[in-house]
């Protein structure tokens, strides 16, 4: 091949009609010469000199010499070059910080991202919640590492997270961000001009079809009016007003905890009511002296805890629980305390209740269940508890049967106040009554111990003195 693009070369030939497979039209000729000996190269791996010589000698038939090509090779050099020192440079490397979900606790390993508290293209502060994650316990806010900007969620709402996941990019300085918010605006209002045309041709068509066939509905007169009635009067299936609602983690959770419950524990409910005079009494003889030094409101929940820590001494079996072929005694009492809020039921604990006078469980509550409404509050404040009390009386309830808060084996019921009439004395007398339930779990705790601590619940409450005296 060689030795005839010699002898073309040396008649004058053009090596562009000598490789007229290799050169196509439109092409320029330093692009061809470098073609060219690709393909030379590929054809022979072997004879380098042959394809230096080969390369000067088609030179002189095309109209780009040598130093064209020099001149490709230096610009193709020149761009690469670009091309790297760009990337070196760009944003990615020191501008942009990625906000990840922070660790949820040692029993939680995922939860679902509930909602975006910010907008890509919204400015934030370090430390300020962009979003939140619901896990089966509670609710937890992933926040920016740094100031900036939100460049974009690379994760969606409804979607199952981990610890470390991440969520979202945020720009330090905001570039690239302003830019992209404003092309959406554009194109939302872009979107936005030509709906109403659209509009008026969808209006404008169905008017033609009906100018176009009045023969076609004239046949039909008598149908016309039950189209009308069912215009006025519409009768909807049930699906069309049925809403679907995914469950919370929260929700979930709840949900399978109980279930759980009712199907391990042997739970049965023993009833009793309280006559609250005297309670009741005592809170109104120093509520104001007791918030005024105290800072906090007496309320009823202090007198039912320190009952339930006095009738739990007296009865610790309904403080202990079943593992497996074991019962553990706790030598501690942890009073779990129920609180609804709008996400759900949670159940935070009062640590070391039987060390604590009336004012501090009525702060420790009120700290507790604000915590709960806010959403702020940590798994550690609700973790373990030996004993829970659920105050449905706050919300009207009469009487309840309560379930057992796993891992624990009772539970307490207190209701609402209602003013029923009493023998008091051998006269019959109003009085202020609240109907309490005990549910334990029947496996471990006896009908004798669960009556009995039922009972020293209303003596204390009935008489608070009890608890001074330790009697």
């Amino acid at each position: 091949m060689l030795g005839a693009l010699r002898r073309k070369v040396a008649i004058g030939g053009s090596s562009a009609s000598v490789l007229g497979k290799a050169i196509r039209p439109g092409i320029s000729a330093s692009r061809v010469s470098v073609n060219v000996g690709e393909e030379i190269l590929l054809r022979q791996p072997r004879g380098i000199a042959h394809v230096r010589n080969f390369s000067h000698l088609i030179l002189p038939g095309c109209s780009v010499g040598l130093a064209n090509t020099r001149d490709v090779f230096s610009s193709i050099q020149s761009e690469t070059i670009m091309q790297k020192s760009c990337r070196a440079f760009s944003s990615g490397d020191g501008d942009l910080v990625d906000a990840v979900v922070p660790f949820m606790g040692e029993s939680i390993s995922d939860g679902t991202l509930a909602t975006f508290l910010k907008k890509p293209g919204d400015s934030v502060a370090a430390d300020e919640p962009i979003a939140q994650i619901e896990t089966d316990k509670v609710t937890i806010d992933v926040v920016s590492p740094q100031a900036g900007v939100i460049q974009e969620y690379v994760a969606k709402e409804g979607d199952t997270v981990e610890a470390g996941a991440k969520i979202a990019v945020i720009s330090k300085s905001g570039e690239g961000v302003a830019p992209a918010a404003a092309a959406e605006k554009k194109s939302e209002k872009a979107a936005s001009k030509p709906s109403p045309p659209a509009e008026s041709v969808k209006e404008d068509k169905p008017k033609a079809k009906v100018e176009a066939s009045p023969a076609a509905e004239k046949p039909k007169p008598p149908y016309s009016p039950p189209p009308k009635q069912t215009a006025t009067e519409p009768v909807l299936p049930p699906k069309e007003r049925e809403r679907r609602v995914p469950m919370t983690r929260l929700r979930k959770r709840v949900a399978a905890r109980l279930k759980d419950s009712q199907n391990t524990f042997a739970m049965l409910t023993t009833f009793n009511e309280v006559d609250m005079t005297n309670l009741m009494k005592l809170r109104s003889d120093y509520k104001d002296a007791f918030v005024e030094k105290h800072g906090v409101k007496l309320g009823f929940m202090s007198g039912f805890v320190k009952a339930a820590v006095s009738a739990l001494q007296h009865q610790p079996i309904v403080n202990a629980v079943i593992d497996g072929d074991d019962i553990i005694y706790r030598d501690y009492v942890d009073i779990s305390i129920a609180v609804g809020t709008p996400k759900g039921l949670v159940v935070p604990v009062v640590r070391d209740a039987d060390k604590m006078n009336f004012a501090e469980i009525e702060k420790t509550i009120n700290n507790l269940a604000k915590k709960a409404n806010d959403g702020t509050i940590s798994i550690d404040e609700m973790a373990g508890g030996s004993f829970t009390i659920s105050n449905g009386g706050v919300y009207g309830s009469l009487l309840s049967t309560p379930i057992i808060n796993p891992p624990q084996s009772a539970i307490l019921g207190m209701h609402s106040i209602a003013s029923r009439p009493m023998v008091v004395g051998g006269n019959v007398v109003p009085r202020p009554m609240m109907y309490i339930a005990l549910t334990y779990d029947h496996r471990l705790i006896d009908g004798r111990e669960a009556v009995f601590f039922l009972r020293r619940i209303k003596d204390v409450v009935e008489d608070p003195r009890r608890l001074l005296l330790d009697v």
